[in-house]
């Protein structure tokens, strides 16, 4: 049993870096960066402050009733709907991420649009989609936009698949 110690350490390492979907997903996805929970408490900002606390402890899960909770009471609040957005990737939901991400592409705001488009390509990788978050990081990453690197990143990832 000794001697077979190494192989299986080693057998371990190479499964950790394969480039299966799920692997993929939690190498490429980063939360968004916290910008708001910091912001002074008012009663006009009461419900998304608590929220992004919980999201900025990683507390993914009770932050999404928050942030569903703003988003359902003001459907143009696209901050609270990015970090909802966000918040559902992180806690292994890409499909109800994705149905987000469909309001704010039609959405007049474009205030997040790279980050809507970064976004799509990981709820595809994140669904198992490769096919579909190829395209769209090859599409980022031929023109000037916040997630180029990443998505180039992801390309080459994606091809050596």
């Amino acid at each position: 049993m000794r001697l077979l110690a190494p192989f299986i350490l080693v057998a371990a390492l190479c499964s950790c870096t394969s480039s299966d979907p799920v692997s993929l997903c939690d190498r490429f996805f980063t939360p968004y960066p916290d910008h708001v929970s910091q912001r002074p408490r008012t009663a006009r900002n009461a419900d998304l402050v608590d929220a992004m606390a919980l999201y900025s402890d990683q507390d993914y899960k009770q932050a999404i009733t928050g942030l569903q909770r703003v988003v359902d009471r003001d459907a143009r609040n696209v901050t609270a709907r990015i970090y909802l957005i966000s918040a559902l990737l992180a806690a292994g939901d890409p499909y109800k991420a994705e149905m987000h991400l469909d309001f704010m592409e039609s959405y007049q705001d474009r205030s997040y649009s790279d980050q809507v488009d970064w976004y799509n390509a990981m709820c595809w990788l994140c669904e198992g989609n490769n096919e579909r978050a190829l395209k769209q990081a090859e599409w980022i990453a031929s023109r000037p936009h916040t997630y180029r690197t990443q998505a180039a990143d992801l390309v080459r990832a994606l091809n050596k698949r």
